[in-house]
């Protein structure tokens, strides 16, 4: 059985599941799978207006190996991502003026001109002075310049908001092995907040929140898509407190809860039983 995903997909999703208003941009093929995709899409709730079926486009498929310990590998076939991205080009200003933030993964920065669609949208959305969160998402295959990818990834923690990164890419970006320093480091490339999944340890977040949550016991079947279930979380704590930051220390166990339970059975999105953010962030 397929199951929907794309790591801002399911963080779209997840957030939108929270009561969020979330809008979706970019494109995918004008082929079954593009229109299963946009079906699941608009089911969940998730704003389409700057989303688009691209004709003669083959929509890209992952296929996802999980171990014994329910980590993933991936495979991809289609080269759809960059002209997903260039489909918003036309329409980018328009866009970011009718958002009130922007959440950015690192897949769109792979090819040069998404890359350039990309950080148009960052530096839009930065000079509107409205908040910016990154969730890099590392997939090392897709970086054959790594010292590359570690510059700009640094470089695009300035000025966020948040940065979420899990333990690999904490060290990737800042060099630090401790999860703590490697926020705090973060914070001091310019983030107001970064956030550390730890795995079945929590996660903890530096910089102007200061807050560490502890593990929850899950059945692990598929872990794929649980870090992007704790973005979509605090994304949607962070949009109900009008994008302050101390939403993160209110929504950061929910996003690590969420998390565990989305690991216990096939597909992030499709595994996550009913949300609802904490009380204090209704």
């Amino acid at each position: 059985m397929p199951h929907c995903g794309g790591a801002v997909a399911n963080a779209a999703v997840v957030a939108a599941r929270c009561g969020a208003d979330v809008s979706l941009a970019g494109g995918v093929g004008d082929d079954a799978w593009g229109r299963w995709l946009e079906a699941r899409l608009r089911e969940e709730g998730v704003d389409l207006r700057w989303f688009t079926r691209i004709e003669d486009l083959a929509t890209p498929l992952a296929f996802v190996v999980v171990d014994s310990n329910g980590e993933p590998t991936f495979n991809v076939y289609g080269h759809g991502i960059e002209a997903g991205v260039e489909s918003l080009a036309t329409d980018l200003d328009e866009a970011v003026a009718a958002t009130e933030a922007l959440v950015l993964g690192s897949n769109t920065f792979v090819g040069e001109t998404e890359r350039e669609i990309s950080l148009a949208a960052r530096r839009l959305i930065l000079q509107q002075d409205k908040p910016f969160v990154f969730d890099p998402n590392l997939r090392r295959h897709r970086w054959p310049d790594q010292p590359g990818a570690r510059g700009l990834f640094r470089e695009l923690c300035e000025g966020a908001l948040l940065v979420k990164v899990n333990r690999e890419e904490s060290v990737f970006i800042t060099g630090r092995e401790d999860p703590a320093e490697a926020a705090d480091a973060i914070c001091d490339l310019g983030a107001r907040v970064a956030v550390v999944t730890l795995g079945a340890a929590g996660a903890l977040a530096r910089g102007e929140v200061r807050v560490d949550v502890g593990g929850v016991s899950a059945r692990i079947v598929d872990a794929t898509g649980a870090g992007d279930v704790v973005t979509g979380v605090l994304v949607a704590g962070l949009a109900a407190r009008y994008f302050e930051p101390n939403a993160v220390e209110a929504a950061l166990p929910a996003a690590v809860e969420a998390a565990a339970r989305s690991t216990e059975g096939w597909g992030a999105v499709d595994a996550l039983p009913p949300l609802a953010l904490p009380g204090s962030l209704q």
